[in-house]
């Protein structure tokens, strides 16, 4: 997985499809959320002393996005069809 997300941000490079100012922001936002999210998990394991909670973070992440991702997608459907656009389906 990260050889073909390293070939992705490689390719796009190439492509002049991100400027990289904007890609190094993200880079530096990313990296620091993942030291202050490890912190604070282990602060938390060592605090309750049950490393479950790695996954019950993760099965909450999952959930939501999960949920977020429905929402979005219902409500462009419904965005489409009170404008009557095409949706990709076509008559027999």
């Amino acid at each position: 997985m990260t050889f073909s997300a390293s070939m992705s941000v490689v390719e796009y490079y190439l492509l002049k499809r991100f400027p990289i100012p904007y890609a190094l922001y993200f880079v530096a936002v990313a990296t620091i959320a993942a030291l202050v999210g490890q912190h604070l998990v282990r602060k938390l394991i060592a605090l309750l002393g049950r490393a479950s909670i790695i996954i019950f973070i993760l099965a909450l992440t999952v959930f939501v996005s999960g949920i977020s991702l429905g929402g979005t997608g219902i409500a462009n459907l419904i965005k489409r069809i009170e404008n009557k656009e095409y949706m990709g389906f076509g008559d027999l």
